[in-house]
């Protein structure tokens, strides 16, 4: 954690981090699509089939829901476990490849997305769903490859083992990593 003004840049937030600016953050990249997509529905109202598929939307919105959630949750866990920081803006001290991190380098955001879509289901709300599409692609070119460049050039070979071993979003590689 930056103590002193050195170690802040103008935004109040640590040099040493992937994310320098107040808005690179995912409640940003995926919030202001979700309040446009809200606009969007109140002026351009759009909604999923109704009738049969309204119970099925609704469980699958919760079904989602909840996994979201628990990812969240359990990346949360995680980086408490080690003393890692979950807010931008805060240098990484560590890679984690534990726990829920095992099986995706970006669970949290994994997770949130999973949230958005899971209530987008069950409120109704397709335009959520249209512009997730542009907020993921902006969510790779803000958020993640920064991250990536960032825990590359902190932690190199230990960091390239990890991106070789585990997928971005979810999974597994089936191949050893090399050295």
């Amino acid at each position: 954690m930056p103590t002193s003004p050195q170690e802040m840049d103008g935004n109040n937030m640590a040099i040493d981090t992937a994310h320098t600016k107040w808005w690179q953050t995912f409640e940003v990249v995926f919030g202001v699509p979700f309040l446009i997509a809200i606009f969007l529905q109140l002026f351009f109202p759009f909604s999923f089939p109704r009738g049969f598929f309204t119970p099925a939307l609704i469980v699958a919105g919760a079904i989602v829901l909840f996994i979201g959630v628990i990812l969240a949750f359990l990346a949360r866990r995680e980086f408490a476990k080690y003393n890692q920081p979950t807010d931008p803006g805060h240098p990484t001290l560590k890679i984690i490849n534990t726990g829920v991190f095992s099986f995706s380098r970006n669970p949290l955001y994994l997770g949130g997305i999973c949230i958005i879509v899971g209530v987008a289901l069950i409120v109704n709300l397709p335009w959520v769903l249209i512009l997730l599409l542009p907020a993921l692609l902006v969510c790779h070119f803000v958020l993640i490859f920064p991250e990536e460049r960032y825990l590359t050039a902190k932690f190199s070979n230990e960091y390239r083992l990890y991106t070789h071993s585990v997928h971005r979003w979810i999974g597994r590689s089936k191949s050893p990593p090399t050295k």
